[in-house]
């Protein structure tokens, strides 16, 4: 079973990636599933044909889901939602904010990935592809399973009796209805859910995140902190699609011009991103709409190469505590230790190897921490970070 997760900036063609992939997987016999969980889908569009919430049979061996993530949200928290919205009722809140309080942000994303669970536990595919919803914010809320199975673990059992216990006397005086057994069976159902979920996509021989971007600007800082939070959160990434690519032949005068601004970055996005395998997909003399145009882009992008291969094992970077500081590894293969220089300026990390120039947006836990400390050795980079001090965490060093 293969699970191949395409994420990136809102725009930068990730569903014409993945549906690519998905066709080429099916051309070569693999029961396979493109699965939109993007809330503004447009995979329909790229297939150039209809597909709705539940699996359509697109070609052989294809077929095409959009999830519907209103009706996700009722299936997994309905029952919650329907004592809350009671709840609220009682309280006399019923303007608009109040719908909006009762699913908390993130939820709805979490609801719609799911689906990844549900049809991995089928066993009706071979591989599922995943055009998830722009940057790595979404794979982010993974991480919420680890807070509620700790509170499931240390809290629920005690939750659970405390209810009972004074049900009778809350709805005596306050005459406030406390959460039914029904309601905390779904919340625990809903905390089993994502913990399943949570072990599929990490699983690094399972699944595969893929990102796609553009050789710009401000698609390449977003994918560099995707990029970091995917690796923070241990998400294995094992490829880099560069899409839109002028060729060489594009001309003189307006696409001469776009053409060195984009060589200029793809240059830095090999530094940024190696050792991961960084693929190309050009930008195509015709609209990438519909089965034979899609399978042509997966030709090129992939070659040979088989789409559902793990491109790349391993984590090209890694956030550690050790000794009450933080240590952010880094992999820079290929350059020597007189070559690299170091300069943090508030959140953003540089790391000039030789001619290159690596930037690093730093996640949240070494937000406002200094660099104390580096040291490069078997083509790591262990850049120590002392304590948190948010008032220096604009200085330059």
């Amino acid at each position: 079973m293969r699970i191949i997760i395409y994420t990136g900036k809102g725009g930068v063609g990730k569903t014409s990636i993945a549906a690519a992939t998905a066709v080429k997987m099916a051309k070569q016999g693999k029961r396979t599933l493109i699965l939109s969980t993007d809330a503004a889908h447009s995979l329909a569009d790229s297939l150039d044909m209809r597909i709705g919430p539940e699996p359509v049979s697109i070609s052989e061996n294809l077929w095409g889901q959009e999830v519907n993530s209103l009706r996700e949200t009722e299936k997994n928290w309905g029952i919650v939602q329907g004592w809350l919205t009671a709840l609220l009722d009682k309280a006399q809140l019923t303007d608009i904010a109040t719908e909006e309080m009762l699913v908390f942000p993130g939820m709805e994303e979490l609801f719609s990935l799911l689906q990844i669970k549900e049809h991995t536990q089928s066993g009706n595919y071979d591989v599922i592809v995943v055009d998830c919803a722009p940057t790595g914010e979404t794979l982010r809320l993974l991480s919420y399973p680890n807070v509620l199975n700790w509170w499931l673990e240390k809290m629920f059992p005690n939750e659970r009796r405390l209810i009972k216990l004074v049900r009778p006397v809350a709805k005596f005086i306050n005459n406030v209805d406390l959460p039914s057994d029904d309601v905390l069976d779904s919340v625990e159902q809903l905390a089993r859910s994502l913990e399943e979920l949570q072990r599929i996509v990490l699983d690094p021989e399972m699944t595969s995140v893929r990102l796609v971007l553009n050789p710009e600007k401000m698609v390449l800082a977003e994918a560099k902190r995707s990029f970091t939070y995917l690796n923070l959160f241990g998400f294995n990434t094992d490829a880099v699609i560069v899409n839109r690519v002028l060729p060489n032949e594009a001309g003189e005068g307006f696409f001469a011009y776009w053409r060195d601004i984009q060589k200029k970055y793809e240059e830095e996005i090999i530094m940024n991103f190696q050792p991961l395998p960084i693929l190309k997909a050009p930008m195509m003399p015709k609209e990438v709409i519909g089965l034979p145009v899609l399978e042509e882009l997966a030709d090129i992008v992939f070659k040979d190469q088989n789409p559902s291969t793990i491109l790349y094992r391993g984590r090209t970077e890694k956030i550690r505590e050790e000794d009450g500081g933080m240590v952010l590894e880094l992999s820079i293969p290929f350059v020597e230790k007189s070559d690299l220089d170091l300069t943090q300026t508030g959140d953003e990390l540089t790391v000039n190897a030789g001619a290159y120039k690596r930037k690093v947006i730093l996640p949240r836990p070494l937000i406002g921490r200094q660099v104390t400390g580096a040291k490069f050795s078997e083509d790591r980079l262990l850049i120590r970070f002392g304590e948190r001090n948010l008032a220096e965490g604009n200085e330059e060093q």
